[in-house]
């Protein structure tokens, strides 16, 4: 199949996820990454080179994006509860994941780091999109959700980059090179953005994509991932996209209609439906090692500082999605795990993503809570 063909399936499946996506009120990213998985077993899809560079940058801008959406003053306010919630959300997971792929599954070394990684996360798109749509964003259980997916997330990327860097004078290069754009480029955004902005050549969003290219080239010379830097930047220009929301909506009607589909399409397309059928067992373990460590590293904090709202943090912690497939996409391209464990990974990250949020909007939402607080 040649380039042209596989990009016509491909949009032709994307438009599809869309619409489904809306008439569904199913997160997009779930709808790809299942299209994926069809157009991979059924159809005959696969990835290749533009592909491949579309979906690594993908992946480097949902990074960059997803550091953007902390409220760093938010964070300030809870953060005690956020750290410690969000620290224990993935440290608990982390090693809960390592030891049993690699002690009991057997997997190698590497591969029981990559579980780790891709089981410790929580999805902050998910967890964003759910206190949106029922207005608790600006609750304290939404303030506190939100900074304690942040410190979560940190956690996995700098699993990601210490874990697997191959250090020499090139790593030491991308250190400081990451340091001294993390410092300065937000200072030239906003020179930038005041300069430049509302024009429609949009240089603003051309020079977001510029220093993330920047980022990528560095870490591909020291042997490292650009997931870090991108997340800590995102972190770092949160305040300034708050003044000025057309950029961010900008970004996100780039990435979510024309990168994201195929990142998200080529790790459904590396999912072997065969493979899980084979490992339905192992595929069910790992799922609830996600949710039980979660539960065991975040219900007790969570109770302890939101007692009424405990379980439903709880299960809006144990998502993931985004991250999730990050990490484990990195680790098949990296050749640290193979297409087997590649697919039971993905698809314990999409059931974390859709079981544990249903369970949490459909028998705890903190609504009736504060209905009932209300009404007495």
């Amino acid at each position: 199949m040649n380039d042209i063909s596989i990009a016509l399936i491909m949009s032709i499946l994307i438009f599809i996820a869309s619409l489904i996506s809306i008439q569904a009120a199913l997160s997009v990213t779930i709808i790809e990454i299942a299209m994926g998985i069809i157009g991979g077993n059924f159809l005959g899809l696969h990835s290749t080179p533009w592909i491949d560079f579309l979906a690594g940058f993908a992946s480097i801008l949902l990074t960059f994006l997803a550091g953007a959406e902390v409220d760093t003053d938010l964070m300030k306010k809870k953060f005690k509860e956020s750290m410690l919630i969000g620290g224990f959300s993935f440290l608990i997971p982390f090693l809960g994941a390592f030891a049993y792929t690699y002690y009991i599954a057997g997997w190698s070394f590497q591969a029981a780091e990559i579980a780790g990684a891709a089981l410790s996360t929580t999805s902050l798109a998910v967890v964003y999109a759910v206190l949106v749509e029922t207005g608790l964003t600006n609750t304290e259980t939404g303030k506190i959700l939100m900074a304690a997916c942040f410190v979560t997330d940190l956690g996995t990327a700098l699993a990601l980059s210490i874990l697997f860097a191959e250090f020499s004078l090139f790593t030491l290069l991308f250190i400081i090179g990451s340091a001294l754009i993390i410092i300065f480029i937000p200072r030239i955004f906003t020179y930038i953005f005041n300069q430049y902005g509302d024009k429609v050549i949009e240089p603003e969003i051309k020079l977001i994509f510029l220093v993330l290219f920047l980022l990528m080239y560095l870490a591909q010379l020291g042997a490292s991932h650009a997931v870090l830097p991108a997340f800590i930047l995102g972190l770092v220009v949160s305040k300034i996209f708050r003044q000025n929301p057309a950029i961010p909506r900008k970004l996100r009607v780039i990435s979510f209609s024309m990168l994201t589909p195929f990142f998200f399409m080529k790790a459904g397309m590396n999912v072997s439906l065969s493979a899980i059928y084979l490992n339905l067992g192992l595929l069910f373990m790992l799922f609830m090692v996600k949710i039980i460590a979660k539960g065991i590293g975040v219900f007790p904090l969570a109770y302890k500082y939101v007692r009424p709202d405990a379980t439903y943090i709880t299960l809006l912690m144990s998502t993931g999605l985004t991250f999730g497939t990050i990490s484990s996409m990195y680790g098949l391209s990296a050749g640290i795990i193979d297409k087997t464990q590649f697919s039971l990974l993905v698809t314990a990250v999409v059931l974390s993503a859709i079981i544990p949020t249903i369970i949490a909007q459909r028998w705890f939402d903190p609504r009736r809570h504060m209905e009932s607080r209300e009404d007495a």
